[in-house]
């Protein structure tokens, strides 16, 4: 059902739950990957919806209603916090690195990317959600690439059991300047392949052919290593709750160049493995 026809109902507070309830994931998975946490980026969320109930008027329903809920959670965080530095322990040695990696990015211009790579806004849709211009919400995310790619080149794991979508991983991978080291297409094959390459960081989908579970292969891999995980997913809404433990960082099928490289970057941006409960 599309906003419009949310927005024909006759009850306004009915149109603006439906509306952030259809587009609650996609707010969710931005959040995620700009503070590279579930929970931080979840409360950020959960904050949005409680602005949003004691002052009505920061969801504009003339606006598309994923637009306006975004620009609601901007609205939310200012402008020093964009870049949601919320970490529980600064002595841990991957936070304080990803701590000095935010340093070298301004907050707005790697939201800006976020944005338009991620979650597949235009440069319209990035400016009026970021309240800028269009120039300079596209120099933005120019500029976020720009630093982007010059990030350490990563071995990066690959769990899919689909050959055309490996392949097709595989050659984004490379393309990004990174380097696929192995694929793996079983929990067991994954878990094995992994222990033995030890990657930097590992792109994986939720089903695999055997009928066992990405999700399980992560589990028993991070039980050996601490590693950035990837999942990749026809059904997102799934695994972006908010209800349970969740993935970080989510990719939806079918997927785009620019999602992989956002995710990938966010990843690496951050270095963090948390622990997968599904």
């Amino acid at each position: 059902m599309s906003d419009a026809n949310y927005e024909s109902q006759s009850n306004p507070k009915f149109d603006t739950y439906e509306a952030i309830k259809r587009h609650l994931p996609s707010l969710r998975r931005f959040a995620r990957a700009l503070t590279g946490s579930q929970q931080s980026g979840d409360d950020l969320s959960a904050a949005t919806l409680e602005s949003i109930i004691a002052d009505p008027s920061r969801f504009d329903p003339s606006r598309p209603g994923r637009l306006s809920l975004f620009k609601a959670f901007v609205a939310v965080r200012s402008r020093a916090d964009m870049s949601g530095d919320t970490f529980d322990d600064d002595t841990l040695p991957m936070k304080a690195a990803a701590q000095r990696r935010m340093a070298g990015i301004d907050p707005i211009a790697r939201a800006a990317f976020l944005l338009g790579a991620l979650e597949d806004f235009d440069d319209d849709g990035v400016a009026d959600i970021l309240g800028v211009g269009i120039d300079d919400a596209v120099a933005m995310q120019k500029a976020a690439l720009a630093q982007i790619e010059k990030q350490t080149t990563a071995r990066i794991m690959i769990i899919e059991d689909e050959p055309i979508i490996a392949m097709d991983l595989e050659s984004i991978v490379g393309e990004l300047g990174h380097q696929s080291v192995g694929i793996a297409d079983t929990k067991d094959d994954a878990v094995q392949l992994a222990d033995r390459l030890r990657p930097d960081l590992i792109l994986s989908d939720i089903m695999l052919a055997d009928g066992s579970s990405g999700v399980d292969a992560a589990r028993d891999i991070l039980a050996s290593f601490a590693v950035p995980i990837i999942f990749i997913t026809a059904y997102p809404e799934q695994l972006l709750t908010g209800e349970r433990p969740e993935p970080t960082f989510l990719i939806t099928k079918p997927f785009k160049r620019a999602a992989v490289q956002a995710a990938v970057s966010q990843a690496l941006f951050f270095g963090t493995a948390e622990a997968i409960q599904l």
